[in-house]
């Protein structure tokens, strides 16, 4: 019994102890007089997150809360203090002019034991810069253009399933499903149907067959961490603790599904080359044993397999879910405000008539009116709602003329808002309403650079994003001249974000009523 008590008051001390060093965390930024929510215990201020928040209500409510409060609030990443940048100056410095001082974003990465997540947004350091370099000159307007015709005709195949859908509606007997599509889907499997011919060089046809591998497997990819939601917050709270326990975060039949895919597709056209120019093409010229410059003219070590394989499944993650968030909430608003869809589809007819009944990369660039509705889309909608970065050395003045407890230390997650500072009524008036004039020539003059940041700012800005605009150009121009958008009954209005996934998306997805041209 004295031993069993011994071992009793032993645990009780050491859980005390833990308990107490707890509590002295989340008294940080009180304890240095910066404004901050006071934290939950575990989940610091993502309290209410997936059950009654969705993580973009989450940036937006605090950003509105402690907006003026100072250059930046306080903010517990789960355990960890972190900082919530308010200021424009301090972001303008995080982003460029301290660039170095912030280039990590602080995710979860094991390249040694989960390849997969060894890909451009995850790396830090020299690993990212090392790999920028090298994708670069990937992701040139040249190498775009050259892949706008596989888009193309992958977009006339999508104007096919949407047609066959809505005769199948029409001869289904229900009045009230009559021309009414589910879009977020179908624009997400056309997304897949893209990645897998632009990345892979395959036709996947998930948009005839919604089953098709890999569309399910890219599903999968996104829904499925290895070891649940638990094992998904130790990765994001503890990032460097859980690498050193070998632990991963992709299911093993997913991750052995696209490294054998890249693998077998690097086989075949070794043995019978092609002249296909998409995004695998492209990365096998950077392989083992090919010489490589960087920007500087020096030599650098090529890519790997497991390396190429990672930046087609960022090229899958990244195309799969901001282009079928943008597209489907561009088509969302243009329902909902026809005299904006009527004025849209009357410069892509004038286009079209110029380019003799075409559509080119050269064609989609001239439509000043689409590019604004994208824009007002992404200010509304960005699929991504805050920068992530990690400080990597302590920096003692961030705003010159701030009080000196604005300290952001070595190790700090930092993060920006953006979502929250593009519905800001200070930088966009009305900025819950849907207005394309927000991005005319005029309004734009003058405006911050920073206050509108849908692919991020400075030297970690999105690789992707020639890729991504014209993607989403090319689609949306093609399916308002095809197809009236409006709203019906199942239209949800206003939209209900996800509250299950940390990117900015519909909840139940986007229902319009769709009508041929």
């Amino acid at each position: 019994m004295l031993v069993f008590g011994i071992l009793v008051g032993v645990l009780v001390t050491l859980i005390s102890y833990l308990l107490l060093l707890m509590r002295r965390r989340l008294n940080y930024w009180h304890s240095r007089q910066v404004a901050c929510e006071p934290p939950h215990l575990l989940l610091g201020n993502f309290r209410g997150m997936r059950t009654k928040y969705s993580f973009p209500e989450i940036w937006m409510n605090y950003y509105k809360k402690f907006k003026g409060s100072g250059p930046f609030a306080g903010f517990f990443w789960f355990s960890h203090p972190a900082v919530f940048v308010l200021d424009l100056e301090l972001i303008k410095n995080i982003l460029t002019k301290d660039f170095a001082k912030f280039m990590d974003r602080g995710f979860f990465h094991n390249e040694e034991d989960d390849p997969l997540t060894g890909h451009l947004f995850f790396l830090d350091g020299l690993k990212w810069k090392s790999l920028r370099q090298k994708l670069t000159p990937t992701f040139s307007s040249g190498k775009i253009a050259k892949m706008f015709p596989m888009v193309k005709d992958l977009t006339g195949r999508l104007v096919d399933t949407m047609e066959k859908k809505l005769k199948e509606s029409q001869e289904s007997g229900k009045e009230e499903w009559r021309n009414v599509l589910e879009l977020k889907d179908l624009l997400a499997r056309f997304g897949t149907d893209v990645i897998g011919c632009c990345a892979f060089g395959i036709d996947c046809n998930s948009l005839s067959n919604p089953e098709a591998k890999f569309h399910i497997m890219g599903k999968r990819l996104l829904s499925e961490p290895r070891n649940g939601q638990l094992g998904n917050a130790l990765a994001f709270n503890f990032p460097d603790l859980v690498k050193k326990f070998h632990m991963k975060i992709i299911p093993d039949e997913i991750s052995e599904f696209f490294m054998d895919l890249v693998k077998t597709t690097i086989k075949t056209r070794e043995e019978n080359p092609t002249e296909r120019e998409d995004f695998l093409a492209m990365l096998m010229e950077l392989r083992e044993g090919n010489q490589i410059k960087t920007e500087d003219g020096e030599e650098s070590k090529s890519l790997t397999l497991e390396e190429i394989a990672a930046q087609i499944v960022l090229f899958f993650l990244a195309g799969y879910e901001t282009f079928s968030t943008t597209v489907g909430f561009a088509l969302y608003e243009l329902a909902r405000h026809q005299e904006i869809q009527n004025r849209l589809r009357q410069e892509i007819m004038e286009v079209w008539e110029k380019y003799e009944k075409d559509f080119t990369y050269e064609s989609i660039k001239e439509m000043s009116y689409l590019q604004q509705v994208i824009q007002e889309t992404l200010r509304l909608y960005i699929p991504v709602p805050v920068l992530n970065r990690k400080c990597l050395e302590d920096l003692e003045d961030p705003v010159p003329g701030h009080d000196e407890k604005y300290l952001i230390k070595k190790g700090m997650n930092v993060l920006i808002p953006v979502l929250a500072i593009q519905r800001d009524e200070e930088f966009f008036p009305q900025p819950d309403d849907f207005n394309p004039e927000n991005f005319s020539p005029s309004n734009c003059k003058g405006r911050e650079s920073v206050v509108y940041m849908p692919f991020g700012e400075g030297p970690r800005n999105c690789i992707g994003k020639r890729f991504g605009e014209m993607q989403t150009a090319l689609v949306l121009a093609t399916l308002v001249k095809n197809f009236k958008f409006s709203t019906c009954p199942q239209t949800q209005i206003p939209i209900v974000f996800n509250k299950e996934t940390y990117f900015l998306g519909a909840a139940h997805g986007i229902y319009l009523r769709v009508e041929r041209i």
